[in-house]
């Protein structure tokens, strides 16, 4: 038991809310709260999030989350973690705490001219040998970039040591450490390895590669493990006193721990605004053949630990532009009923490439596409057809990740909010035909911050005893015979090609 009390609290700062959920010593939540946050869109392609919006409702789902599990004060909370949405970058002014802009998300496409020019220089393989990633703009280094060189005197006050950059994780513990009164700036090896500037196998800011994405290394935060004591909330903060910050971590390797995927081969799926595959492949990373990206996972202090991941940009995000942009629904909660109500999609593939698209193909020129429209068509196969697309998908990055790994799943674990529609379970299950897992406990990116928080704290004492506080909640087994899921699947891909490289013209 940890020596302030028995439970941890856990901070998901996530791409369209927050969450902060309380967790007991028996590893499961006594008590959460949520709340969205604005999405800004100035232009085609962009997006952002206001940093004072994020440290609010931050500071509003902690106290909530709180006093829902009925705690009276913070000494009863043995630690904090933090985990975020990761590639998502913020520069704030180190003496005010005033963000110099807007947060630019992990979506936005704006340094797709910057990525060219790399591209054309030919920086890829030296950028894939030295960070696992490949060189697109769903990473930080270059919306850092964009902010200095976009922003009056942004850059000569970079070299000066006036700012800081960071992932969502750094923003909120500075700020919640104290910010402009001693706030600690720092960051962990698994947010750090999706930035274009860590070294993954030394787990250290790279020189070189501060030099080829111009960002100054007076600006970078400290990388730390994920685990370990990096500062304690003030006691005037939202966690009503002085509460030691002891995990951070990116969400998707929340989410795997969360999942108790720590051997390797054990691997996961994030049903979020995007889908986030993750298999663990041990202490030793593995350079990918097939589209995927090479990342950190967690590991225990001391210890290294490495995963694949396939990185789908748009699930839900689909779901909600059927609701928000069309009104073919009216909430996401409509799509379990009407996508059973039909037994197919009718012939309709989506391909919701709305911002290019990600592992396996990495086409910054692609868009979306939906294709085989007929009079039949009606908007229960639009709904269904968005639920495969979702699934197809996942089976890409699968299948990529059986070649690099060398290895097949025998099921996928899965989690996030989308888990809770049982037709899209079904669905995935079919269309994989492997079986589908979904645990009690959905929320898993904030209950592997809260494991790693305990972990530190000797809450718990191994990644072994977390483990045994998982449990199933139901499992999809497939259906169907596999020429009818290959079929579709073949289907898919034809589709996927009509998206790729629209903007790059006939």
């Amino acid at each position: 038991m940890g020596r302030r009390g028995p439970h941890v609290a856990a901070i998901d700062q996530g791409t369209t809310g927050t969450r902060c959920m309380v967790v007991d010593a028996a590893g499961q939540p006594v008590a959460s709260a949520y709340a969205e946050h604005a999405q800004i869109t100035p232009q085609p392609g962009w997006v952002e999030h206001d940093p004072d919006e994020l440290w609010r409702a931050t500071c509003g789902v902690a106290r909530e989350a709180l006093g829902r599990a009925g705690l009276t004060g913070a000494a009863e909370l043995a630690g904090l973690g933090v985990t975020n949405q990761r590639e998502t970058a913020i520069v704030w002014d180190r003496r005010t705490g005033a963000p110099l802009y807007n947060a630019i998300v992990w979506q936005d496409t704006r340094t797709r001219g910057a990525c060219d020019r790399l591209l054309r220089e030919g920086a890829e393989p030296f950028v894939r040998a030295r960070t696992g990633l490949p060189v697109a703009t769903y990473f930080s280094a270059l919306k850092a970039a964009w902010i200095l060189d976009h922003v009056p005197g942004g850059r000569a006050r970079a070299e000066r040591g006036e700012i800081c950059f960071g992932t969502v994780d750094s923003w909120l513990i500075w700020r919640l450490t104290g910010g402009v009164d001693g706030g600690v700036h720092v960051t962990d090896v698994t947010n750090a390895s999706r930035t274009h500037l860590m070294n993954l196998r030394a787990g250290a800011w790279d020189p070189e590669l501060l030099s080829l994405f111009q960002i100054p290394a007076a600006v970078l935060p400290e990388i730390r493990g994920s685990s370990g004591r990096y500062g304690a909330t003030q006691a005037a903060g939202p966690l009503g006193g002085r509460v030691e910050i002891c995990a951070d971590l990116g969400d998707q390797q929340a989410a795997l721990l969360g999942q108790a995927c720590h051997r390797p081969g054990d691997a996961k799926n994030t049903y979020g605004t995007g889908c986030f595959v993750l298999q663990h492949v041990g202490a030793e990373p593995v350079a990918s053949r097939s589209g995927l990206i090479a990342t950190a996972a967690y590991a225990p202090p001391g210890a290294a630990a490495f995963a694949l991941e396939g990185s789908i940009a748009v699930a839900g995000a689909a779901v909600q532009w059927l609701r928000d942009n069309l009104g073919v629904i009216r909430a996401a909660t409509e799509t379990d009923d009407l996508a059973a109500s039909v037994p197919d999609s009718g012939g309709v593939y989506f391909v919701p490439a709305f911002s290019g698209l990600f592992a396996p193909h990495w086409d910054m020129t692609a868009r979306g596409v939906i294709v085989g429209l007929t009079r039949y068509t009606t908007r229960a196969h639009l709904v269904r057809a968005t639920l495969e697309a979702i699934c197809y998908q996942t089976r890409e990055v699968v299948e990529a990740m059986a070649r690099d790994a060398g290895r097949s799943l025998s099921a996928l674990r899965v989690d996030g909010g989308a888990t809770r529609n049982d037709t899209l379970m079904q669905l995935q299950a079919d269309i994989l035909g492997v079986p589908v897992v979904r645990p009690r406990v959905s929320e898993t990116t904030a209950l592997g911050a809260a494991y790693a928080a305990g972990l530190a704290q000797d809450v718990w004492a191994s990644l072994e005893a977390v483990a045994d506080h998982w449990a199933a909640d139901r499992i999809f087994e497939p259906r169907g015979p596999a020429s009818e899921r290959d079929r579709g699947y073949e289907e898919w891909k034809r589709a996927v090609e009509r998206a790729r490289g629209w903007l790059a013209g006939p």
